[in-house]
């Protein structure tokens, strides 16, 4: 696990920009995306780059239920706001909260990920540790699914409604071991409110009650952190 410290989410989004073109330098042609406020100075960057990704291939994190693509709140709108305007790819996929039938949209989303093996996945954490939708108690073993909320996530969550009782309680998201199916993982956090949550996932046992430690496990992780969400840090394994 390489880990790198950097001063602010100006500075992690110039980083994690690097990371990106190294990729696509490398070959890399499938991106994992995620959406909050964690990736918005990364995208901004790859905004402003010269970066292609006409020919690539997206697939982001999750979704949540019961909200159309064209709702301001979705995570469709978001990525279409926030990066696929300014650069779009080949092929976006999102988990489709809509669809009629749930079970039927978590095999395909199953299938999409199994067809287009991750080059590079962007993280962001929860305070709890969770990433994507996968709270504390998720199965390692866990493929895309639909969740429940917890309370402290729809809390979260709520500053971007204008009432609490508008955010969805249930979302779809790839599971751990889709997660970690990528080549390489690249998890950002900022803030003071994350530090601990990052010492935990470097430091702290592996376990399923913090599901971010399972990046522990793979070969290949990257952690972006400002020295707020470093300042927990005990020691660096």
């Amino acid at each position: 696990m390489r880990i790198i410290v950097v001063a602010n989410a100006s500075e992690g989004g110039k980083a994690a920009a690097q990371i990106f073109s190294q990729e696509l330098q490398n070959g890399a042609k499938v991106f994992g995306l995620a959406t909050g406020s964690t990736p918005l100075s990364t995208y901004q960057e790859l905004c402003n780059s010269n970066m292609d990704f006409s020919d690539c291939t997206s697939i982001n994190l999750d979704e949540y239920v019961g909200i159309s693509a064209s709702n301001p709140q979705s995570y469709a709108y978001f990525m279409h706001q926030n990066l696929f305007a300014a650069k779009p790819f080949a092929h976006s996929f999102i988990p489709n909260g809509m669809a009629k039938d749930i079970e039927e949209e978590i095999s395909r989303y199953n299938h999409l990920i199994d067809e287009n093996n991750v080059d590079l996945q962007i993280l962001g954490i929860g305070q709890n540790g969770h990433i994507g939708f996968n709270e504390p108690g998720t199965s390692f073993d866990s493929l895309t699914h639909k969740v429940a909320l917890t309370e402290s996530t729809i809390n979260a969550n709520s500053r971007f409604f204008s009432d609490i009782n508008d955010v969805p309680k249930e979302a779809l998201t790839m599971g751990l071991k889709s997660i970690c199916k990528a080549k390489h993982i690249l998890l950002i956090a900022y803030g003071k409110n994350k530090a601990d949550a990052i010492d935990k996932m470097i430091n702290g046992p592996v376990s399923e009650e913090l599901p971010a430690s399972i990046l522990r496990n793979h070969s290949n992780v990257t952690v972006i952190v400002d020295e707020e969400a470093a300042s927990g840090l005990k020691t660096v394994r």
